[in-house]
């Protein structure tokens, strides 16, 4: 049972919401204690309330900084949920390949990307196939945390790490060992860069996206951001762009402007006047 007191959790609760829109239920004082524990403890206070109280009387921004990245989720794997990524390797990137697009470059958006093995997973499905049809691809990894980016750019991953959802195969071709870690090759990296996005702001001056991957973010926000940010990222897709949440969310009840359609099993978003054109 959480001993956190009441006006620090309100405190953490509204920072959190104010900073990154992320709601903390009444009911999440554990979550809170344990992310914050050891925050408390590098700044020498006895409990994660006392930590607290002492924001309070400081506003340090540098301190708000650190529990907004401490209770972020970053809760990832390699080819979470697996199917995602059959229907962009398998379904949408060759569909892109065969349009005869003149510009020939594929650009994707992880969004959330915390430390990076979603936008690494991405790239190591489409590598071949991009390289195969004369064209060249470019991710963007984004996240709240600089923590998560700078992981996330270093590309080095633990045995722990690798071991979750990475086959073996691919564990061969694109990392090298580093010590007890292991790093993603200079070749794939070249193509993806990472850089801090608040989902919950307004959104940086940004290209124009053949796909965007906003999985397992959703669900922590509430719906009058959820609606926000559907429609934030609606403007970053390409006409025939389209959108791929994770398995637990969903536009339905938040944004009608929005069509689902399966794709070899994985719910698919796209905006409803392409669907439209498309007489589907």
């Amino acid at each position: 049972m959480s001993t956190l007191a009441t006006t620090a959790f309100d405190f953490v609760r509204e920072l959190v919401y104010r900073e990154a829109a992320i709601v903390l239920e009444p009911g999440k004082e554990y979550l809170v204690e344990a992310r914050l524990t050891p925050l408390a403890r590098a700044a020498g206070k006895p409990n994660v309330s006392a930590y607290v109280d002492g924001l309070r009387a400081s506003r340090d921004p540098r301190e708000q900084a650190k529990i907004v990245d401490a209770l972020t989720t970053n809760e990832t794997s390699w080819f979470r949920d697996g199917a995602p990524f059959r229907a962009v390797s398998d379904h949408i990137v060759p569909e892109i390949l065969r349009s005869g697009r003149p510009d020939r470059v594929l650009r994707i958006w992880s969004a959330a990307s915390s430390s990076g093995q979603e936008a690494y997973t991405v790239a190591m499905s489409i590598q071949d196939k991009v390289r195969a049809a004369g064209w060249r691809f470019e991710i963007l990894g984004t996240d709240i945390s600089e923590e998560m980016l700078a992981r996330a750019r270093a590309g080095r991953y633990s045995q722990l790490e690798v071991n979750r959802g990475l086959p073996a195969p691919l564990l061969v071709k694109h990392f090298t060992r580093r010590g007890t870690e292991w790093e993603v090759s200079p070749e794939l990296k070249a193509n993806i860069k990472f850089q801090r996005l608040n989902l919950a702001a307004p959104f940086p001056v940004m290209p124009q996206f053949d796909i965007v991957l906003l999985r397992n973010v959703l669900i922590y926000f509430d719906t009058a951001t959820k609606r926000s940010i559907l429609r934030r990222v609606a403007g970053t897709l390409k006409p025939s762009g389209c959108l791929l949440l994770g398995g637990a969310e969903t536009t339905l009840g938040v944004d009608d402007s929005w069509e689902r359609v399966l794709v070899a099993g994985a719910p698919v978003h796209r905006p409803a006047k392409f669907i439209g054109s498309k007489g589907a």
